[in-house]
């Protein structure tokens, strides 16, 4: 469904308080088609793994990689699973393997890892997928206490809008729909929307719609249409409105 929270995530994030070993991203992960990993995640792994054990990890962790790339989730995780057990401090395997643990609905799993990634790293970029987890769990006391936590700690805007799309998402499913709105209403429509916003615009859409406010949900609707007429869910979102 259009802007159910339900969609693996990405981007740079920003440090919640600084803390952790490991560095700040400098770039996307990808692998070169010789499959040579960037130099900041085989630096990151040099730090965090005993000699011994690097290069195993690397190769393992370039596997994994490729696999996510091509989403093949569960050769990713595979991988990943092995690169963790040589290299159980490395931000990145942690990172890749909670994001492939999602994509594969292993929600405990997923949540393990990505908390790890965060107590390691002190990004909070992914905790919109940790609300998600917990929200697939029914989990409910840990959907209000990671949405808390995350505004504790702070994060980019686009962090911030996945946790509203998420979290709306999880109120408007409960029929709270006065707070859905509270919490994802985006006030005045921004120009050169980023795709974290128009997601979050999307669950304004159903959120409106489900209040019956015809009028915002179909401003809202058209500023979407606006941006990116070729988006797929679209023809979803306009059989609310009309």
């Amino acid at each position: 469904m259009a802007g159910d929270g339900r969609r693996a995530r990405g981007g740079t994030g920003r440090g919640a308080d600084g803390r952790g070993s490991q560095p700040r991203r400098r770039g996307p992960i990808t692998v070169t088609p010789g499959g040579e990993l960037p130099r900041w995640v085989r630096e990151e792994i040099t730090r965090s793994t005993p000699k011994d054990r690097r290069e195993a990890a690397l190769v393992e962790l370039s596997a994994g990689l490729a696999a996510f790339s091509e989403e093949r989730f569960r050769q990713a995780a595979a991988a990943l699973r092995r690169a963790k057990a040589l290299s159980p401090r490395a931000g990145t395997v942690r990172e890749l393997l909670g994001l492939a643990e999602y994509q594969l609905e292993d929600w405990e799993a997923c949540l393990r890892e990505l908390r790890t990634y965060r107590r390691l790293t002190g990004e909070t970029e992914h905790m919109a997928v940790e609300l998600d987890a917990l929200r697939a769990l029914g989990r409910e006391d840990g959907v209000e206490k990671t949405w808390r936590l995350f505004f504790e700690l702070g994060g980019s805007r686009e962090a911030e809008d996945e946790m509203r799309v998420v979290y709306a998402s999880y109120l408007l499913d409960r029929g709270r729909v006065a707070e859905a709105w509270r919490v994802v209403n985006p006030g005045r429509l921004v120009a050169s929307p980023g795709a974290s916003t128009l997601r979050r615009w999307a669950v304004a859409v159903r959120v409106a719609a489900a209040a019956g406010d015809r009028d915002a949900a179909r401003r809202l609707l058209d500023a979407i249409r606006r941006e990116d007429p070729e988006l797929d869910w679209l023809d979803e979102l306009e059989s609310l409105v009309d």
